[in-house]
């Protein structure tokens, strides 16, 4: 397997790397690479005092304290175009990343 590489308009060589997981234990759920992400790959979700991870309602209100935090999670990884943006803007360094393998045929 080789790492697939592509050259930018500027002719710099650029790897694309695909978002692989979000750590929840680095995660404070600010929402920045939510926000900056135009794919809709992440997506919000609470955490229990057990650690579990919970949906949050649309109007986003604990009405019974089961969410102790939030963080982002991993929604549709398929979605991902391998831009980094939500890794660029992450303070936490909480996203990890996978260059793309191909195969040549």
């Amino acid at each position: 397997m080789s790492v697939y590489v592509a050259l930018n308009r500027g002719g710099k060589p650029w790897e694309p790397e695909y978002i692989e997981a979000v750590s929840h234990e680095k995660c404070i759920g600010c929402g920045r690479c939510f926000k900056v992400c135009g794919m809709e790959v992440l997506s919000i979700m609470g955490v229990s005092e057990d650690g579990d991870l919970v949906a949050i309602a649309e109007d986003d209100e604990d009405d019974d304290g089961e969410i102790d935090r939030k963080v982002m999670t991993v929604a549709h990884p398929e979605n991902c175009i391998g831009c980094r943006a939500c890794a660029k803007v992450c303070t936490k360094g909480a996203q990890s990343h996978v260059k793309v393998q191909v195969m040549l045929v």
